[in-house]
């Protein structure tokens, strides 16, 4: 199973960036410790990050048919895009939204996500343990989907196997 995951805006200014707020943790420490943890339940974690935002639609994009699910930070697009948002509506992928900073303790205008709708789940406000927390709430979803699926072709088998014993 993959994992993208995809960074917004800033947040490879993480370790430099306000620090009272973001912590002294860099993206790079971020996705090194989220690497580790996937390893131990055979999950492989691709990383992203873009200032951009149609770079961010375009990898969410490419994302339908090379992963399983996605976990994103969208940072302050959280706030603006309708494009990513409908973006991750469009692949229909299993997709956690991170902060690290609880958006609702801060400024008003980031206490509305316009990608929360569309997505599995929200964590905010762990700091870089946000991503731990994602990551941990990802193989979850993705082991519920595999068993689904198993049921489902078990099902299928066997009614295969009943119809052609007919």
């Amino acid at each position: 199973m993959r994992v993208m995951v995809i960074q917004g805006p800033n947040i490879n200014m993480l370790g430099i960036r306000e620090q009272n707020i973001y912590g002294p943790m860099k993206m790079e420490d971020i996705h090194k410790q989220m690497e580790e943890f996937a390893k131990q339940y055979n999950i492989e974690v691709e990383f992203f990050q873009s200032n951009l935002e149609g770079e961010l639609v375009d990898k969410i994009q490419e994302c339908l048919g090379y992963a399983d699910g996605i976990i994103i930070n969208a940072a302050a697009y959280t706030h603006t895009s309708i494009a990513i948002r409908d973006a991750i509506a469009a692949v229909s992928l299993p997709t956690i939204e991170v902060h690290i900073s609880n958006i609702y303790a801060r400024e008003k205008f980031r206490h509305k996500s316009l990608i929360a709708p569309v997505c599995a789940g929200q964590i905010t406000g762990f700091g870089p343990y946000s991503y731990h927390l994602a990551m941990m709430g990802m193989i979850q979803i993705l082991n519920e989907i595999q068993a689904i699926r198993a049921q489902q072709a078990a099902a299928a088998q066997a009614q295969q196997q009943q119809n052609s014993g007919q």
